[in-house]
């Protein structure tokens, strides 16, 4: 291993070879480790997103950088950050929360407690305009609601902890909600804005791989998995959709995202609306 600073200008650029073996190695690392499927198309994407990790590295080639990848949890972590995207808005979907609000909230409204899981949360905007839309929603005396949000990005959760957001991410977060629910940061943090801790105490945070057992999670009355199965192959999906579905209550809700082609149904859920499952 190199420092970064004194490899030559070659080494510098993104014209490291990836050669098929070891791309060939990534894909597999990728997909039984974490479910995800890349392509052979995805080759020149992988060479994209992984340049940087090895200039900061300092590293000649992408075999030392797989070997330091199967000794390092951090920098796996750091690997499936740069080859996944943490792409999410608040209020994402409208329609979801829309639906909810028109057929789901009366039963909401009724139950002493909920619990939500928000799985693939990314920086935690999901979760939290969940919690918002609860507290918006439903009349007190509310239920005692828990929403956890899970993701495999240690980087993308350790953002959706602190909950504090620069002031053009609350675009899609309707005016009253930001004046009700947000704190204006102050001086350095000018331009800056934080949940109060009435919607952050309902969030807990949590590293989960979708592609591995769900140790102690309970029982869910929603689960949003909303643009993660994308990055899956249909089987893999399909045992997902299999093991989400134990995860959720009898007629619970599962929303997954308006553009992924899956099939709920094979799973004891109907379909209510479009991206809409009810467990049967």
């Amino acid at each position: 291993m190199l420092d970064a600073a004194t490899l030559p200008e070659a080494l510098r650029s993104s014209d490291i070879r990836l050669s098929t073996s070891v791309f060939k190695q990534i894909q597999s690392l990728m997909y039984h480790q974490f479910g995800i499927s890349l392509s052979d198309q995805k080759k020149d994407l992988v060479v994209s997103r992984l340049a940087d990790r090895l200039r900061q590295r300092g590293l000649r080639s992408y075999e030392e950088y797989l070997q330091l990848v199967g000794n390092s949890e951090d920098e796996l972590s750091a690997m499936v950050d740069a080859l996944t995207t943490n792409h999410t808005s608040f209020y994402r979907e409208p329609e979801h929360f829309q639906y909810l609000e028109r057929a789901v909230l009366p039963q909401l409204q009724t139950k002493p407690s909920l619990s939500i899981w928000s799985a693939g949360c990314a920086t935690g905007e999901e979760p939290y305009t969940i919690a918002c839309w609860l507290l918006e929603k439903l009349a007190p005396p509310r239920p005692q609601s828990t929403i956890l949000a899970t993701d495999i990005s240690g980087r993308a959760l350790k953002t959706a902890q602190q909950g504090t957001y620069p002031e053009d991410r609350f675009a899609g977060l309707q005016a009253p909600w930001r004046k009700r629910f947000l704190l204006r940061g102050e001086g350095k943090r000018q331009g800056w804005y934080r949940f109060k801790p009435e919607v952050q105490s309902m969030v807990h945070f949590k590293y989960l791989n979708l592609n591995e057992p769900f140790p102690g999670l309970g029982m869910f009355d929603i689960i949003f998995c909303r643009n993660v199965m994308i990055y899956f192959d249909q089987p893999t999906r399909d045992r997902l959709l299999a093991r989400l579905a134990q995860q959720l209550r009898p007629g619970g809700h599962f929303l997954p995202g308006h553009a992924e082609s899956l099939t709920p149904e094979l799973h004891g859920m109907m379909r209510t609306h479009p991206a809409v499952y009810r467990k049967i």
